[in-house]
């Protein structure tokens, strides 16, 4: 399977997709996505394709594998805009992304799709414990915590390992993923809030991590109903926003920066 996002990513299993087959897990997807135009990642078969067709706004599809590319110009053609490309170098200019993600590839997409902004909304199956990672369920992640001041995660649901051909070792997760519409950092300050929250999961525990990056960040930890033995793991989205802005307070008053390092979300 691939494992960057300089790797092509296709719809053939070798590629690393598992085809969608179970049409009440399609139609629980579809039902998900919101009105307006659609872009869809991985087109593969075109299960969620001929779903997504039905609706009145225009739909496009992408898929790597030129066999596949052919089969959906053939059947949906006229109702849906095929494109032969790779996933991870298409820009989403649709308000609503869809994709069925190569287990392997996860990472990759996400990291490419939360550094656009043309879209609002994406549907997104993924491995099941991935899903729950991302929607910070039993604790966030580096990733998450990195883009939650602009996007919210949530688990839409679990889709059962028979839902696919060939059938994967793991369930499925479905991960809804909605851009905020006030977002809770400025996201002009996205570099030194990433810079920020990369250092912070430097280490097991967060008061050792953020002494120095935020005043009195004993007394912060107290004020949030947190202690000393917090993990970064712990913070939801608007902590993790009240942590950059104390440590932007202690920019202003002239004191130690956020580390300079650059955050890999």
């Amino acid at each position: 399977m691939p494992s960057s996002s300089r790797r092509a990513v296709g719809g053939r299993h070798e590629l690393g997709q598992n085809l969608l087959v179970d049409q009440r897990v399609v139609a629980r997807i579809a039902a998900l996505v919101p009105p307006g135009p659609v872009l869809e990642l991985g087109a593969g078969d075109g299960a969620l394709t001929r779903r997504l067709a039905r609706r009145e706004e225009a739909v496009t599809a992408v898929e790597l594998d030129p066999a596949r590319v052919a089969g959906l110009r053939r059947t949906l053609g006229g109702r849906v805009r095929v494109v032969h490309a790779d996933m991870l170098r298409v820009r989403a200019t649709a308000p609503n992304v869809v994709s069925n993600v190569p287990f392997g590839v996860t990472t990759p997409v996400l990291r490419h799709l939360l550094r656009q902004r043309a879209w609002t909304t994406a549907v997104l199956l993924l491995q099941w414990e991935v899903a729950r990672k991302r929607a910070a369920v039993g604790g966030t992640t580096l990733l998450t915590a990195s883009w939650w001041p602009w996007y919210e995660f949530d688990l839409a649901g679990r889709v059962p390992a028979s839902a696919f051909r060939p059938r994967p070792s793991v369930d499925g997760g479905i991960l809804l993923i909605r851009r905020r519409e006030v977002p809770l950092v400025p996201l002009a300050e996205r570099g030194p809030y990433q810079r920020l929250v990369a250092e912070a999961f430097r280490g097991d525990r967060l008061l050792p991590a953020i002494r120095g990056l935020v005043p009195a960040s004993r007394r912060w930890l107290t004020a949030q109903g947190l202690t000393r033995w917090t993990r970064p793991g712990e913070l939801n989205a608007e902590r993790w926003a009240a942590l950059y802005r104390g440590a932007v307070e202690l920019r202003r008053r002239g004191a130690a920066t956020p580390g300079s390092r650059d955050a890999r979300a």
